[in-house]
């Protein structure tokens, strides 16, 4: 009786411990679940009026930059570091708008799938110059930052160009429920049917292992080149959703980048992503740029100057930075 009961206790124990092991392992993540939770109770408090519209208006501002924050963190995690994914932003954005002004509906949906390819064919050229040169990706990425922006002041010299009728549609308004934006849907859907099947791959492996230790990876058998190569060919693709969602957002094409790129690294950060590479996730990274933009607005309401808002992000960078160090001190010490 005494055995049967033990083993039963055993089995009871074991989705316990993988819960446990879970979030363990997501502790950060849940830690900004929990921040951003009480940051939207704090929100309503100081802005009672705040909810349906604020709630959308939210999830439309933060996409492109959710998205960026992806493509900067899927770089990161293999060890390397992108600065020139605004600028790419700008070119898949002006690209579109000059694209559909004046077409049909139908040739929008070209348009779109083309400037995905040219988002792939952009993050793959990144990835190959950096493999064949052995330059840092620092200084690769910051040249070819000036060469994309470029090649969007000469597609599109001024704002303009225009949008097919379907594409805003699809981040605009709620889906199913009125508190349900269609941005936040669309952002999860597109990260969870592209990210999760690559984490799950050998390619998802790889990244990870080169981010970790790229000679240890080598000798495992991990195609380096050809694995950071891929990783920025997918960073190109997150790039150019995030410029197709700009001109969804806007309707219209603006060459000059925002301040797209800087901020990706500031969420890949916050998010928990080591720059080291190798540790972190693409969840993280969105969840803190909901946060800095949370953070933004509700300066707004309590009538304080947002560029105070930028000092702030300064100051929660070094932060988490700090903190990271000291846990990583504490943990070679023990």
């Amino acid at each position: 009786m005494s055995a049967v009961s033990g083993t039963i206790d055993t089995e009871r124990a074991r989705p316990a411990d993988a819960l446990a092991a879970s979030a363990r392992r997501n502790a950060w993540n849940l830690a900004l679940l929990g921040f951003l939770a009480i940051l939207l109770v704090f929100t309503k408090l100081i802005q009672p009026s705040y909810g349906v519209p604020g709630v959308q208006g939210l999830a439309i501002s933060v996409l492109p930059l959710a998205l960026a924050a992806v493509a900067q963190a899927i770089v990161v995690l293999s060890g390397g570091i992108d600065l020139s994914i605004g600028s790419m932003m700008a070119l898949v954005n002006v690209v579109a708008a000059t694209q559909m002004q004046g077409r049909s509906e139908e040739f929008g949906v070209a348009v779109v799938l083309g400037v995905l390819l040219l988002g792939l064919a952009l993050g793959a050229v990144n990835g190959t110059l950096i493999v064949l040169t052995r330059v840092p990706d620092i200084i690769v990425t910051l040249a070819m930052s000036f060469v994309w922006a470029g090649c969007a002041l000469l597609v599109l010299p001024t704002p303009g160009g225009g949008s097919a009728k379907w594409l805003p549609e699809l981040v605009s308004g709620s889906l199913g429920n009125e508190w349900i934006p269609k941005a936040a849907v669309g952002l999860i859907v597109v990260v969870a049917l592209i990210w999760i099947p690559v984490r799950r791959s050998w390619l998802g492996l790889s990244l990870y292992a080169i981010g970790s230790n790229r000679l240890a990876a080598f000798r495992s058998g991990v195609s380096v080149g050809r694995t950071r190569i891929l990783s920025y060919t997918l960073m190109g693709l997150f790039a150019a959703l995030a410029g197709v969602s700009l001109t969804a957002s806007t309707g219209i094409g603006t060459p000059v980048p925002g301040p797209y790129t800087l901020l990706s690294v500031a969420a890949v950060v916050l998010g928990g992503v080591s720059l080291a590479g190798g540790r972190g996730s693409v969840f993280g990274p969105i969840l803190a740029v909901i946060i800095l933009q949370l953070i933004r607005t509700d300066m707004t309401f309590l009538d304080i100057n947002t560029n105070f808002a930028t000092v702030l992000q300064g100051l929660i960078l070094i932060g988490v930075v700090m903190i990271g160090s000291l846990v990583q001190i504490r943990a070679s010490r023990a």
